[in-house]
């Protein structure tokens, strides 16, 4: 038989203190016979017998919640660690094989192509962009004297249109070669 305190108790199961003072008044702890411990394995047994089954979905939450606190505060932890501190070796693995897990569904969604490096795409797109202005800036000087002859305004928008056109799928075509060009080779 284990006997702990409340506090011990509360910090065991990631509980509020008032939390287990609660469960407390509604005799839901084992006590010891002063009433200031727990008996930890009566207590346990207790609160499993006495669970409302229609809270399990809550306290799965919880629990999901908890342990996603805890892993965001362990990610936030430096892995190296300060000076005298002491190093505990399950957390240094525990953060050592997160970090590998996170590299292996990288490299994972790399190999699948639904990961890309941003450097390329940030390229591809910037490429793009400058391609696509330096091709639309270059239109008026190559449009004005055709222009300048023709009078009906119906040639006008067609020349315009099939020019515009024309434009925009060169400027297509040469991103999306630079973009996948960027993609493969990076």
């Amino acid at each position: 038989m284990t006997v702990i305190s409340k506090t011990e108790f509360a910090a065991r199961r990631g509980w509020a203190k008032s939390y287990v003072s609660k469960l407390a008044n509604q005799d839901r702890l084992v006590l010891t016979e002063d009433g200031k411990k727990i008996e930890l394995e009566a207590t346990e047994a207790l609160l499993a017998k006495t669970a409302d089954p229609s809270k399990a979905g809550v306290a799965e939450r919880h629990e999901r919640i908890r342990l996603e606190r805890e892993a965001q505060i362990a990610a936030e932890e430096p892995a190296v660690p300060q000076i005298a501190e002491v190093a505990d070796f399950q957390k240094s693995r525990a953060l050592r094989e997160h970090y590998l897990a996170l590299q292996e569904r990288d490299n994972f969604h790399k190999q699948q192509g639904t990961l890309v490096e941003r450097i390329a795409v940030e390229t591809g797109a910037y490429n793009a962009g400058r391609l696509l202005r330096d091709q639309l800036l270059g239109m008026p000087p190559q449009l004005a004297p055709e222009l300048a002859v023709m009078t009906d305004p119906w040639q006008i928008e067609k020349h315009l249109t099939a020019a515009i056109r024309r434009s925009l799928e060169d400027a297509e075509r040469l991103s999306s070669a630079d973009l996948e060009h960027a993609l493969t080779t990076s």
